[in-house]
């Protein structure tokens, strides 16, 4: 080891000057010869001198080596070819630790440079600015996406785009918010996304954008299909039986193409023209009530928003409830430890409950221990949600995906429109409604504020 060789070597340095003293001291006792007393005193303070221009010349070569690392200059070479050999051994691992060190900047460089061309080759846009609004990266496809040549600071982007400005000064870490802007290549919608780090002391923020409006543009045209395809159902379903009863009815006061007399109308043909009449007349009302439920659904009205507690939310659900007269389904309320505010139309919101425990109550029709739970939290991003579950028979997997299409429905007295109005109310208060099922054990609807 190079330490015991050293420590050896200053030990025996040490140990020649203590010998050397005692020789001096016994000559100076002893009255010897003058002579050996200053031969012992030459060879102590050559001993001593020798001993700190080793220390001192260990000291050099390690204060040179600590301060080649704190000036990042890992170009440090000893060539000395004198010495004793723990010396040189010293320059030896002195030399070994800075080939590790300049391995390790190697690779570090050779990282961020891997990192950085990966950066640039991204067709997410990445912007990190700290927190006074300085950037510190951003890679092409951000500045393409925000049609900006240079990026140094957030308040450029406030000249181009105010509201996405305004998302991205107001988004919080681990958040995700849409913002429109206008690019080289037309309109683009852009989901935005939040982290923050901290690196040197520095609060940083990172930002990921993405064009979503080619997405967005798929959902909205397999949305219009689905829907076209709903429509066409329910009027062919109105339209068709009312056209082959029409043709009947024709054919019962025709006789071999030519319009029967008067005289040849028997009681029998008018009960039937009559009866033909009236279902004719219900298909008609049942169609104008299918076209009236389409206009509630694209008319909803501007939200009304009050700040309300869950409790008082859930006292006034609870006697929508009761009001359904729903004998053996049971009502578990679960309310939150900390009662919760929320900032929504009330009545809109009761509105999209009691559709809820309609659906839930159709579904736990029949079974035993059929239970409906109503209970509110926080969700991971610290907002409001309110969930209605139960423990009906599910959602098959293949049909859970059209169960907010409009006017889709799996039950015969279903008009397939409330859980359609219930998403629409959620989206005009900015928030969102989901479902998640398990077969035979649970069903769940969560409102997101």
């Amino acid at each position: 080891m190079i330490s015991r060789k050293i420590y050896i070597n200053i030990l025996a340095r040490v140990l020649l000057i203590v010998v050397f003293a005692f020789l001096m001291a016994f000559a100076i006792v002893s009255s010897a010869s003058v002579r050996l007393s200053l031969l012992c005193l030459a060879a102590m303070l050559f001993s001593a001198f020798s001993l700190a221009s080793y220390l001192n010349n260990t000291n050099k070569k390690i204060k040179l080596f600590f301060d080649s690392v704190s000036n990042d200059d890992t170009s440090l070479v000893f060539s000395s070819k004198g010495g004793d050999r723990s010396m040189k051994e010293l320059e030896r691992s002195i030399e070994n630790v800075n080939r590790q060190i300049r391995k390790l900047r190697r690779d570090a460089e050779e990282k961020e440079q891997y990192m950085g061309i990966l950066l640039e080759h991204l067709a997410t846009g990445i912007i990190t600015f700290d927190n006074k609004g300085f950037i510190v990266h951003s890679n092409a496809a951000a500045r393409k996406l925000l049609s900006l040549s240079v990026l140094t600071h957030v308040r450029q982007i406030e000249r181009t785009n105010g509201r996405l400005h305004s998302a991205i000064n107001g988004i919080k870490p681990f958040e995700r918010r849409v913002a429109p802007v206008n690019t080289a290549a037309g309109p683009a919608e852009l989901s935005i996304k939040a982290a923050s780090f901290s690196i040197g002391g520095r609060e940083m923020v990172i930002l990921s954008l993405q064009d979503i409006k080619h997405e967005l543009d798929e959902r909205e045209v397999e949305s219009w299909m689905k829907l076209i395809r709903v429509l066409m159902h329910e009027i062919m379903n109105s339209i068709t039986p009312v056209a082959s009863l029409s043709e009947s009815l024709s054919r019962l006061l025709r006789k071999e193409n030519e319009d029967i007399s008067p005289g040849d109308v028997t009681p029998g043909m008018i009960a039937t023209l009559i009866h033909g009449l009236e279902v004719i007349s219900d298909q008609g009302k049942g169609l104008m009530a299918f076209v009236e439920s389409y206009r509630k659904l694209s008319r909803l009205p501007e939200p009304e928003r009050t700040l309300f507690s869950v409790s008082t939310l859930f006292s006034r659900a609870k006697v929508l409830f009761d009001s359904l007269g729903a004998p053996g389904v049971t009502l578990t309320i679960s309310s939150p430890a900390e009662d919760i505010k929320i900032l929504a139309d009330q009545n809109l919101i009761c509105q999209v409950l009691i559709n809820l425990f309609r659906n839930a109550v159709e579904a736990c029709k029949g079974r035993v221990g059929a239970e409906i739970i109503l209970k509110a939290d926080m969700n991971d991003l610290g907002h409001p949600e309110i969930c209605v579950s139960d423990n009906g028979p599910g959602i098959p997997g293949d049909l859970i995906d059209n169960v907010f299409v409009p006017f889709f429905t799996t039950r015969q007295s279903g008009t397939g429109i409330g859980l359609s109005i219930s998403r629409q109310i959620m989206k005009i208060h900015g928030g969102s409604l989901k479902v998640r099922s398990v077969p035979d054990v649970e069903t769940v609807f969560c409102l997101g504020f």
